[in-house]
């Protein structure tokens, strides 16, 4: 069987075409060479397609049946567009340039009528229309920028006021080239030139240019409006850049970001479904592609479309993601109606595209009965069909239905894959195979026309009768019940709230299509017949799936996707205490209610004689007493709370032992090949080497070691967290011990696990050992920990060690492993996550919301870290750095883009908030420095001296750099960075730093080995101030001179000390003329005699200083002139005052 390339399971969506519409414009004769169809628009209920006869045609989408045609005498039909919020009007553009509006009269079922004709941009080719989106207003574009607009007088409002009242034309504004696109939303009109886009407020008559940069060609740009659960979130706007980029901008037209797709559309394209063709995928990538969107169209929510002439594209702008681009040729014109394309090719043909979730798309293939299609699409979209969300909508008998309807005779290999893919769907539901079993030997079933399953049962059977005990142990039949009508609601209203990874047509609202379409054979009925169908099943199937589900033991992975179902238990979800599900505390002995009374008397009594003990000042500014109050303390802690292997006898019979015997059987236990052994092992190895080396063999040292062999220490994440208390506490009693036990992680006391408390902050213990405690100790009192401050001092004080923040961060997500957003990140889209923990919110510092940031970043990569730049500074740049930690370059793009998503005049008073502590401001200088850099053997010689104009060369993070290089800083900070830079080549910073620095001097003799004159000017200080810096960058012009351009000419080229071919290279004559401007001719020339260099000086620079001499001169007599002037009117003015 040969092997089909499989499409990667992060693309879930496709295009699929279920109907050719070639049928329909043989019918309207718009398929022949001398008619054809020359423009298109889609609303919910008209299809409109203009001819090059000058007729419309509008059909009805709902049957396709041709219900208006509409003529036009003033020529060909260019462009149409039809009012979406009143579909009783429609706007049509002639060749001609003139611009008929129409009133259809569906309702009162009258006739057609023209109520507006413009002839405004007659002679002109009109290129866009756009409704208003509230008002009766038509906008206009034409070739030569104009945009107007037109205000309809509807004869609804009475026929006298249609017949006399004509609103004339209102001119909007005329732009510097063609009109690409126009957009309307909110009041304001989006206008897409050749050269840029304008933002124009209709009803204050204001105009803004967006962005800075022109550009040169046909880009388009769109409103992104908001979801209804926005709150005040205004809507963004999409504006098309070269190169496979968009600005993300404002609602008031200001620049937010720039996003480049180009490297993401490097990946194969995928195939569109379509009754044509069968689907095929290449797995290999192509080039990157760089490309001009001709439009942006906003395509139901959070996608955003385009087209070129090599086929489709649909992105994701907020996410910088490509949902799909599929290769369609020749597409001259596409109109959208929600997740609906309708594609007009430049041959007058007319495709019907959707845009659909792979599993919705299959199910509808199924229903109308193309069996051989949707077999061929799961097996290349089997990723997709495998996940759990494609499991609801293509169940595995539906599955199998569809294999028996294919030939095995003709399709060996289709049948061979397909039942690959369904063995792989049986692992994933361990009760589909008893369900199965279970309906063949106790129950008959038969297959409805919709091909539902209706299972009966047969009462009085041996399986009823076992199941009557099972009322003691789990949920009875009524409560299930109860549960499973509240189950199927959240899932149809699951299927009705449609977003951007639910992107789906509207469920096949009606079933009525083309007469020539092909009926269909395998139809859904109604929700509710299906609900009763199933409703009849659930009965036997409940008894004889709980025993077993009851008796399992599985992972809270799965026993949280179990319960999601309760939200108002997960929303219980707290920082340091976590309400179990009332199922989870049955599965769970741990977890059973203690006796307060006896459990935590001594615990509460030694917590309060503790907390009065650090109140005492002596106590408190001393640590070192601090830490014996919490020694004394954590025992009680320990032997409330700690593990129950470490019992009382254990504990005396450990003491009994002497220090010597504990050495000897530790050396026996350790006795391995440092090659072979664990790695834990080892550690502990070390730990007994450096008690040997320092001549410890007394308690303390094999206390040390047995507190390491207390625990599990294979890793920070494979021993369980303790997030909920064992028993319960009063509130009042958890905060004080939330606040002891945090401030032993803080100063390092830890228990040992018997009974023993041992502190590493002295630094007796070696570092690795303290790291395995603060582990231990995270792993036991999780529960106990105030997340916030434990979080801040990981980052501080344990930034070597990353087992210590992986074991934090594993805790949050046991704490968490519950919530919504856990369960949902394994079957949704990155972005639907986003707004799902925007709704969330506010966060205020949650470590929770650091977690769920994890599992985006290990779930999508780097693409997840742009869209957490919105939980700023809820998320701050030092957590993404601990998530970042094993690739430092997803955070240095992290930050840049945090940075640059503020405007220019707040990014230096942003990044100097950000830099707490200040010591990662030349750790975040050094990354910036280092990555997306010219080659450091471009820009540094073998000597450590600049390139000549190796400063020209770009640095990825150039505007990060400088604004963390021009913030204030101490000496001390600024020499670090001024060694950084020059280390790395990063010649504008350290010319920067060394003027900072006083170092002009040196600041002269790089420049000089920069080769580029511009570097001398006044601006930032870097031009000569003193007569002894003007001879010592002579003297340097002159070495350089003989060094470098002299050695140029010997080569041939055309290089000439101070000649005009190199006006901006350091030589002498070109820094003579740069001090006659200075300091004046006349002062220039004895310095220069002085320093023997007249010689080496041309008859460009007389003439220069011949020429600044008459400057001066006449400088200085305009200057009399108006100093006389002046007096003269003073004298006047004196005069008339006496």
């Amino acid at each position: 069987m040969a092997s089909v390339p499989i499409i990667p399971d992060s693309y879930n969506h496709v295009l699929a075409e279920f109907e050719c519409l070639d049928p329909l414009l043989s019918a309207l004769r718009l398929d022949s060479s001398r008619l054809k169809c020359t423009c298109i628009d889609v609303s919910k209920r008209w299809l409109a397609l203009g001819s090059s006869g000058g007729g419309l045609n509008l059909i009805q989408k709902d049957g396709w049946k041709q219900r208006l045609f509409l003529t036009h005498k003033e020529g060909a039909v260019s462009r149409v567009a039809c009012c979406l919020h009143d579909e009783d009007y429609v706007a049509v553009a002639t060749s001609q340039g003139l611009v008929v509006v129409w009133e259809l009269n569906q309702e009162r079922r009258g006739k057609p009528e023209r109520i507006y004709v413009s002839s405004e941009h007659k002679g002109r080719k009109v290129t866009a229309l756009c409704w208003d989106t509230a008002a009766l207003r038509v906008f206009v574009g034409d070739h030569v920028g104009k945009v107007s607009a037109i205000k309809i007088n509807t004869s609804k409002q009475g026929k006298a006021a249609a017949t006399f009242v004509m609103f004339p034309v209102q001119i909007i504004t005329t732009v510097d080239s063609r009109v690409v696109q126009l957009d309307y939303l909110d009041g304001r009109l989006l206008i897409s030139s050749l050269t840029r886009t304008y933002l124009c407020d209709t009803e204050r008559e204001k105009f803004w240019k967006i962005g800075n940069k022109e550009r040169d060609g046909e880009f388009g740009a769109c409103f992104f409006p908001v979801g209804k659960n926005s709150g005040n979130q205004q809507p963004l706007i999409y504006c098309a850049r070269p190169g496979s980029r968009m600005w993300e901008v404002n609602f008031d037209g200001e620049v937010q970001s720039t996003h480049q797709f180009k490297q993401l559309l490097s990946s194969p394209p995928l195939p569109v479904v379509t009754l044509r063709l069968d689907p095929h995928y290449t797995s290999s990538s192509c080039s990157p592609q760089s490309l001009s969107f001709p439009k942006l169209l906003y395509l139901t929510e959070h996608c955003v479309m385009t087209w070129t002439e090599r086929g489709i594209y649909i992105f994701l702008p907020q996410s910088v993601q490509v949902l799909l681009w599929s290769e369609v040729k020749d597409i001259q014109d596409i109109a959208v109606y929600k997740s609906e394309l309708f594609c007009l090719h430049t041959n007058g043909k007319v495709a019907h595209l959707s845009l659909l979730l792979v599993d919705r798309c299959i199910e509808r293939l199924i229903r109308r009965g193309f069996w051989t299609l949707a077999a061929r699409v799961c097996c290349l979209f089997q990723n997709s069909v495998i996940s759990c969300k494609a499991r609801k909508n293509l169940p595995l008998d539906k599955l199998e239905h569809l294999k028996s309807q294919l030939d095995a005779s003709t399709q060996p290999d289709l049948v061979m894959q397909l039942e690959e893919l369904i063995s792989k769907l049986e692992p994933l539901d361990s009760a589909c195979s008893s369900r199965r079993s279970s309906i063949s030997s106790h129950e008959s079933f038969s297959v409805l026309d919709s091909g539902i399953y209706r299972v009966i049962s047969r009462r009085g059977s041996q399986s009823d009768e076992d199941s009557c005990s099972l009322h003691s142990q789990t949920f009875s039949e009524d409560e299930r019940l109860k549960e499973f009508p509240a189950h199927q609601e959240d899932e149809q209203v699951e299927l009705d709230n449609v977003s951007h990874a639910s992107v789906t047509v509207e469920a096949d609202r009606n079933e009525t299509f083309l007469p020539f379409s092909i009926p269909l054979s395998f139809r859904s009925p109604s929700p509710l017949v299906s609900l009763q169908a199933v409703k009849e099943s659930v009965s036997s199937f409940v008894r004889k799936t709980t025993e077993k589900i009851g008796t399992l033991h599985i992972s809270p992975d799965t026993r949280g996707r179990q319960e999601v179902k309760d939200d108002e238990e997960l929303q219980e979800l707290t920082v340091n205490l976590v309400a179990s599900p009332q199922e989870e505390k049955e599965l769970e002995p741990q977890s059973c209610q203690l006796p307060e009374e006896d459990h935590l008397r001594d615990l509460k009594a030694a917590t309060a004689e503790a907390i009065a003990k650090l109140q005492d000042p002596l106590v408190l500014l001393e640590p070192q007493r601090m830490r014996r109050v919490l020694q004394e303390w954590i025992v009680y802690l320990e032997g409330t709370f700690g593990s129950k292997e470490h019992s009382a006898s254990s504990t005396k019979k450990s003491e009994t032992v002497s220090a010597e015997e504990q050495r000897a059987v530790l050396e026996e236990n350790l006795q391995l090949d440092p090659t072979d052994g664990d790695p834990v092992d080892k550690e502990q190895s070390s730990i007994l080497e450096d008690c040997t080396k320092q001549g410890n063999t007394d308690e303390t040292c094999v206390s040390k070691i047995k507190c390491e062999n207390s625990t599990d220490l294979k890793g920070p994440l494979d021993c369980g967290f303790q997030v909920s208390p064992p028993c319960v506490v009063e509130p009042d009693v958890q905060k004080d011990l939330t606040e002891l036990t945090t401030l032993c992680f803080e100063l390092r006391v830890f228990s040992c696990g018997n009974g023993d408390a041992e502190e590493s902050s002295d630094g007796s213990l070696p570092p690795a050992a303290s790291w395995t405690l603060a582990c231990r100790f995270m792993r036991s009192y999780f529960f106990l920990l105030d997340l916030k401050r434990i979080k801040q001092y990981i980052i501080t004080m344990y930034a070597t060690s990353p087992n210590v923040w992986e074991t934090y961060t594993a805790g949050l997500k046991e704490l968490t492993c519950h919530s919504p957003v856990a369960l949902a990140m394994e079957n949704e889209d990155m972005l639907k996550i986003l707004k799902q923990l925007h709704d969330l919110g506010p966060w205020d510092d949650s470590p929770l919301l650091l977690v769920h940031a994890q599992r985006l970043y290990e779930k999508f990569g780097e693409t997840a870290l742009r869209p957490l730049i919105k939980f700023h500074p809820y998320i701050l740049p030092s957590d993404i750095k601990q998530l970042c930690r094993n690739d430092p370059a997803h955070f240095l793009a992290y930050l840049d883009s945090l940075v640059k998503s503020k405007p220019e005049d707040k990014r230096s008073s942003l990044l100097r908030s950000l830099l707490q502590p200040e010591s990662v401001r030349l750790d975040w200088l050094c990354l910036a420095v280092s990555h997306d850099a010219p080659q450091k053997a471009n820009t540094v010689d073998a000597e450590g001296n600049p390139r000549p104009r190796s400063h020209l060369f770009t640095w990825g993070y150039s505007q990060l750099i400088l604004l963390l290089i021009k913030l204030p800083a101490d000496c001390v900070t600024k020499e670090k960075m001024a060694d950084i830079c020059k280390s790395h080549g990063f010649w504008p910073g350290y010319l920067f730093l060394c003027l900072e620095l006083d170092r002009r001097l040196e600041a002269f003799t790089n420049i000089a080995h920069l080769d580029d004159l511009s570097l001398l000017n006044g601006e930032d200080g870097s031009i000569p101030e003193t007569t002894e810096e003007w001879k010592f960058l002579l003297h340097l012009a002159k070495n350089h001179s003989t060094a470098f351009h002299h050695h140029g000419s010997q080569n041939g080229n055309a290089v000439s000390n101070g000649s005009l071919s190199c006006p901006d290279c350091i030589t002498v004559e070109n820094v003579a003329l740069l001090l006659a401007k200075a300091i004046g001719p006349n002062r220039a020339l004895p310095l220069l005699q002085e320093c023997g260099l007249t010689l080496e000086l041309s008859e460009r620079f007389t003439s220069v200083c011949e020429i600044l001499r008459i400057a001066e001169k006449r400088q200085r007599h305009f200057k009399m002139e108006n100093e006389e002037t002046g007096n003269h009117t003073l004298k006047m003015y004196v005069k008339e005052i006496l």
